[in-house]
């Protein structure tokens, strides 16, 4: 009997063990599942780099979904998402809440930047625009500015960038980026917002159909006129430029952790430059990102 009790709790240790190393297999950074959350703006450069992702490790699962940047940010902190996707600066009650939720320092992880971008129809006759026009124009009853949505990361960053709360700035809405070009012609006088990696694409059709559509305007700034080019983006003197990064919950090296590791060294980095965004580390000598 004490041999048959001791040969049973052998088998049983073993058991569990096995059983424990059969989960333990399944996280890891090169397999498994997780989603991620992003603003409409950041879908594309988001899409690709996990796509990217799934080929060098084809056992990862990597779902993007896509929800307004304030949104994507609370499913982050209540475990609904491994990612998150951001571009605003976090108020101090957002760190903490993170840090609290999360239990973890908030480290973002910068990769790319991208811009916040202002136009109108092509066959428009307006060819620039300056701060104080955007300013003002986002304190009128006219509401002439177009923006995707509330919550939106564009009406976050356009609120930041002057010093406002979304909320006092009045403006227009046409949901989804894509729609605002497409709509915006129906619509005399009024300027589109939408995030530059909407139309960045360089040799994608339908993102080369989009930038038929429309002219984007200069933002002129102190008396110096800038384009949100890669020159722009670079030295960031485009004033609405804006760095994106990713916030994890994960507090170990899986496959959320492996991913941002990805996006962040020179293959991911070259999936950021083949967006039309500016890469965020290759240049980072260079750049000057605040």
């Amino acid at each position: 009997m004490k041999n048959s009790t001791g040969s049973l709790l052998i088998l049983s240790l073993l058991f569990i063990l096995g059983c424990s190393k059969k989960t333990e297999s399944k996280v890891s950074y090169n397999k498994g599942e997780m989603t991620i959350s992003t603003d409409e703006s950041f879908k594309s450069v988001t899409e690709a780099l996990a796509e990217g992702y799934m080929i060098s490790y084809p056992e990862t699962k990597i779902k993007v979904v896509t929800n307004k940047e304030d949104l994507g940010f609370l499913d982050l902190l209540n475990d609904k998402v491994r990612i998150s996707v951001m571009s605003k600066e976090l108020s101090p009650e957002e760190v903490k809440a993170y840090e609290e939720k999360v239990d973890m320092k908030i480290i973002p992880a910068r990769f790319a930047a991208d811009a916040v971008v202002f136009f109108v129809p092509k066959n428009s006759e307006k060819s620039g625009i300056t701060m104080e026009e955007i300013s003002s124009g986002l304190q009128s009853d006219e509401k002439n500015f177009v923006f995707d949505g509330t919550n939106s990361s564009n009406l976050n960053f356009v609120a930041q960038k002057l010093k406002k709360q979304p909320k006092d700035l009045k403006f227009s809405i046409i949901p989804g980026s894509i729609n605002v070009i497409e709509e915006l012609n129906k619509y005399p006088n009024k300027i589109g917002v939408i995030g530059l990696n909407t139309i960045s694409r360089p040799y994608d059709k339908e993102a080369q159909k989009l930038r038929e559509m429309i002219k984007i305007l200069p933002v002129t700034d102190k008396g110096k006129s800038y384009s949100p080019d890669f020159d722009g983006l670079r030295e960031m003197k485009y004033p609405f430029t804006r760095v994106l990064y990713f916030l994890t919950n994960e507090g170990n090296f899986n496959i959320a952790n492996g991913f941002i590791r990805y996006s962040c060294t020179q293959l991911g980095q070259m999936i950021v430059e083949k967006e039309g965004l500016q890469p965020y580390n290759i240049y980072r000598r260079e750049v000057q990102m605040r």
